[in-house]
């Protein structure tokens, strides 16, 4: 009875002590529920801007010199009637850029960007000597573009956080400049004419390009620009030494378009910086 008594008391003693060493035990708890991730940061939002330089040629490399009698005595009819001088607009192009861009579901970008360039060494000119019979004749032709600048709409595809490919177009401005002149003489008669347009000029460009940030603040671009500016014409009369009335009208027409590459670094403004990153902690 006394073993049987022990052996209880024993038992409640053991149970009460491995409670009170349970109670005294860290309990475990579930974690804390945390907020999501923030989206990463729009990197490409702000604006922007930049230098660019490269070249520009010509699409339609002519200037189209035609003529047409004023009265029964003409002495070019059928000389000038129609002739096409092979002509180019090609240089060196530099300048600069301003613009905005907006980053928008992570991968996309779109934006404004405005530009103007100086082109170098883009004036051309070419002169044709014809004789028909007694008659020579002499036309000289030129045209250039002073600047050209544009203001486009952009949209692009982030291929990577830092490299963005990108489509463009809108309006294209430039200053546009044609002359021309004929010489002839027959019978000892000499007759001239010039002509001249120079002018702003508004078309429309299209075209696309590539573009790396290299550094937080820095970017880089390679870009390809289609731009037409229209047709120009201007037109003359030609007058005799030895007739009182001119005998002939002179017209001259030729279409500014053509091509730019070029490479250009923007500095871009309230862009994000990866060091500027929020640190979240983890648990």
């Amino acid at each position: 009875m006394k073993k049987s008594l022990l052996a209880a008391t024993a038992l409640a003693l053991a149970v009460s002590a491995g409670s009170a060493l349970a109670a005294d035990l860290p309990s475990k708890k579930a974690a804390p529920m945390l907020p999501p991730p923030p989206p990463p940061p729009a990197m490409w939002t702000g604006f922007y801007v930049g230098l660019n330089a490269g070249y520009t040629w010509d699409e339609s490399s002519s200037v189209t010199v035609a003529s047409g009698s004023l009265a029964p005595f003409n002495p070019i009819v059928g000389i000038a009637g129609s002739g096409v001088l092979g002509t180019s607009i090609d240089g060196f192009i530099g300048g600069g850029q301003i613009g905005y861009n907006y980053q928008f579901s992570n991968v996309f970008v779109a934006g404004i960007e405005a530009d103007i360039q100086g082109v170098a060494g883009s004036n051309s000119g070419v002169s044709s000597v014809a004789a028909f019979g007694p008659l020579t004749s002499t036309i000289s032709a030129s045209k250039s573009i002073d600047y050209l600048g544009t203001v486009r709409g952009r949209l692009g595809y982030l291929v990577t956080p830092t490299l963005l490919v990108y489509g463009t177009g809108g309006l294209a401005y430039g200053q546009a400049n044609l002359s021309s002149s004929v010489f002839q003489a027959v019978g000892g008669l000499v007759g001239t004419s010039s002509s001249a347009f120079s002018d702003t000029r508004v078309g429309w460009t299209a075209g696309g390009g590539v573009e790396w940030l290299f550094l937080p603040k820095w970017s880089a671009k390679v870009e390809y620009l289609y731009y037409d500016l229209g047709t120009v014409s201007t037109s003359g009369v030609i007058g005799f030494t030895g007739i009182a009335a001119p005998v002939a009208t002179t017209a001259t027409s030729a279409r500014f378009n053509g091509h730019v590459v070029r490479a250009g670094v923007n500095y871009h403004f309230n862009l994000f910086s990866p060091a500027a990153a929020p640190v979240v902690a983890k648990y």
